[in-house]
């Protein structure tokens, strides 16, 4: 199987169930910021973390490319194509993970500066991208059907990637550089 297929040279693409649409239609866009966002968080999991961290961010990745999917359907082929859906128990998880990090954490009182770490540092531009993919998600979500889970899913995982970014920082005994406003 050839890997190129040369039907977007003339900048379209199909969605799941074959409608064509440009390449700069709002379900790409949301979509593709959502791959960007699955790209980044395996730069993190590359890192040398927990491999219970590895572990929940792998499973991060599979409803990733489960939110792609959802998101990548035509709304007008969504009936007669099967896709995996994003559960309850999938937001759910990602809010004990969450728990389950911040009970080792001091309380935050003051924004914090992204950095410390190379890892550390992509946590944060994980969950800048994936606040963007949240919001490409919810544009679309105004003017066409989208999966609610996906933007529910998406808003936790942005907290998760912040709470993970001040795990990973203690685990590795870096400071966190926390904003001080200048009146």
């Amino acid at each position: 199987m050839k890997i190129y297929t040369k039907t977007g040279d003339k900048g379209e693409t199909s969605l799941i169930g074959g409608t064509r649409v440009p390449k700069f239609h709002p379900r790409i866009e949301a979509y593709g910021t959502i791959d960007e966002l699955n790209s980044f968080i395996g730069l993190i999991r590359d890192h040398d973390i927990g491999q219970h961290f590895k572990d929940v961010l792998l499973e991060i990745q599979d409803r990733l490319f489960t939110a792609e999917s959802l998101i990548a359907l035509d709304p007008d082929a969504g009936s007669q194509v099967k896709l995996p859906p994003l559960h309850d128990t999938d937001i759910t998880f990602l809010e004990q993970e969450i728990d389950r990090m911040n009970e080792a954490l001091p309380d935050l009182k003051s924004f914090i500066l992204p950095g410390g770490h190379p890892v550390v540092s992509y946590c944060h531009v994980a969950r800048c991208v994936c606040r963007r993919a949240e919001r490409h998600v919810i544009r679309l979500s105004q003017a066409q059907p989208v999966e609610p889970k996906v933007i529910q899913y998406l808003n936790r995982l942005a907290d998760y990637l912040f709470v993970l970014a001040r795990r990973l920082a203690k685990d590795l005994n870096v400071d966190e550089t926390l904003w001080k406003a200048r009146f």
